[in-house]
């Protein structure tokens, strides 16, 4: 179950191009198109023999289905059906309110009327010269196995930094400090700061540290799921200023994490890493897209798995532990929107 009233990442704007585009997207198949008046959206089934749209072509801005050759334009509307000048009522698909913005294509699948343009998360930096951001697979989003909540769970619980990525951006040190958890309407903050402790790798090499250094750890969720780790590695004592490190004392970066919904077991995992150091370095805008695509790899092989694991059993018992408490937060701030949304929907039906 979905929220279905807020912005979900479809696609890499690099990811749509001159054909029909395809993806499932909160188990609803979409096609998404470029017109002269930007990216189209629209649901993949033609109305006339459920063709997929996807399967059909661009023609004059319109997407002419494969089948017969009916065309639709940008709003869903049937504008030609070949052999004949009246088009019969009702024909019209779905169309999805899209956005444009920061290289990605967000889709808003509930009420169209409700698509709100501020419920986008305010991700300044992505717009500031100070930062360089690099796609994560090169505009591509990375196949997960697994429930997009899970991925949530993950990027909260960072004491698996400790276990899964000891090799990167992972240390001993982390399981050492409690987190601090804060609550908002629509969103969780998790806070844990390691001071005077040695650098995990990556930072290391980054920094090129001389002795211990005071870190921190930050991760932001806006709900359905646009999820912001910031971390930051300085030297012992030289303060702990998100956003505004200094490169003569550390190094700092945030990692945009944006799981779109494909189904209940399957999600599109669309990521990208803004870098506040080293900006005009060539060398680690490529350390950025393969080493972290590894990082990010070893996380897909404990989600699929993890999925799995619960698909075989879904009602073994679970536990919870301290660490659990940002992720517990999370869910039950989004299992009150969903339940609100539903209320208000069925209210609306019975009105009806």
């Amino acid at each position: 179950m979905f929220l279905q009233n807020a912005w979900y990442v479809a696609a890499w704007e690099t990811e749509i191009g001159d054909t029909p585009f395809a993806r499932t997207i909160l188990n609803e198949p979409v096609v998404l198109y470029r017109s002269a008046d930007g990216i189209i959206a629209l649901e993949d089934r033609c109305c006339h023999r459920a063709l997929p749209l996807s399967m059909g072509k661009v023609v004059d801005n319109h997407l002419q289905c494969g089948y017969h050759g009916l065309e639709f334009d940008g709003t869903g509307a049937c504008v030609k059906v070949p052999g004949q000048s009246k088009i019969p009522p009702g024909a019209q698909v779905r169309s999805y309110p899209v956005i444009q913005r920061w290289g990605w294509v967000w889709i808003w699948p509930g009420d169209p009327a409700m698509a709100d343009e501020s419920l986008l998360p305010n991700w300044n930096w992505l717009d500031d010269p100070a930062w360089k951001t690099i796609p994560g697979r090169d505009g591509t989003p990375m196949p997960v196995e697994a429930n997009y909540m899970l991925i949530s769970d993950n990027l909260f619980d960072i004491t698996h930094l400790t276990y899964v990525h000891a090799s990167s951006i992972g240390n001993q040190s982390i399981v050492e400090f409690p987190v601090k958890t804060e609550r908002f309407d629509r969103g969780v903050k998790m806070t844990r700061i390691v001071p005077d402790r040695p650098a995990a790798p990556f930072y290391q090499k980054a920094g090129g540290f001389k002795g211990n250094v005071d870190r921190w750890l930050i991760t932001t969720s806006e709900l359905p799921g646009y999820i912001v780790n910031d971390a930051g590695t300085v030297e012992v004592g030289a303060g702990i200023t998100p956003g505004e490190v200094n490169e003569a004392v550390g190094v700092e970066m945030k990692v945009m994490n944006l799981p779109t919904p494909e189904t209940e077991t399957s999600t599109h995992y669309f990521y990208a890493h803004a870098r506040h150091f080293k900006v005009g370095d060539p060398e680690w805008d490529e350390i950025y897209r393969t080493q972290f695509t590894a990082v990010f790899e070893e996380d897909q092989v404990i989600l699929n798995a993890q999925q799995a694991s619960m698909s075989r059993n879904p009602d073994a018992d679970g536990i919870d532990v301290n660490v659990d408490a940002p992720n517990n937060q999370i869910r039950k701030l989004l299992d009150d929107l969903i339940a609100a949304e539903q209320a208000e929907t069925s209210g609306e039906h019975r009105s009806a």
